[in-house]
């Protein structure tokens, strides 16, 4: 989809030159014209736009951006009072559901870092995430049914898991 507004728009740019190669004309760029080209341009950027978060554990500093191609719009927020990782059950608006990986620091902010179809596979990246900062991990994939995660107990049924 994003590429045709981006062919829409280079299409207007495309046919203004022509009509200046083969009329010697002056561009004469109209308002409309103008209006089109960002219009149509910045249908395609939303598009192509990716919400990322950048970690840098070693210096607890994380970095949430949007990028647009090679352009990555951000800045490095440093972290100092981690409060621990939850792994929940969220809908999605055609009707499924996805497991998001939540960093939660300062008491009631927190950073969306990952999004997984599987459960497993959230846990395990809710499960390192933790391990490395030290810190709990929150089951909320259940409504209302909240409960911490025993860490221990978990690394020894996902080896006994791996061995079986």
């Amino acid at each position: 989809m994003q590429p045709c507004f981006f062919t829409i728009a280079f299409g207007i740019i495309g046919y203004k030159f022509y009509l200046w190669i083969t009329t010697n004309q002056s561009l004469g760029i109209r308002f409309i014209d103008f209006e089109g080209l960002i219009y149509f341009s910045g249908i395609g950027a939303g598009f192509c736009s990716r919400k990322r978060i950048h970690i840098d554990i070693a210096n607890s500093r994380f970095k949430p951006t949007i990028e647009i191609g090679p352009i990555k719009l951000g800045s490095w927020q440093t972290i100092k009072n981690y409060n621990y990782v939850s792994v929940f059950h969220q809908p999605t608006t055609n009707g499924t559901y996805v497991f998001e990986v939540n960093l939660w620091y300062d008491n009631n902010k927190h950073f969306e870092l990952y999004e997984e179809q599987d459960y497993q596979d959230a846990f395990i990246i809710g499960y390192e995430l933790s391990e490395t900062l030290n810190i709990d991990l929150l089951d909320a994939t259940v409504p209302n049914d909240y409960k911490w995660i025993d860490k221990a107990e978990w690394k020894a049924k996902m080896a006994q898991a791996q061995t079986a």
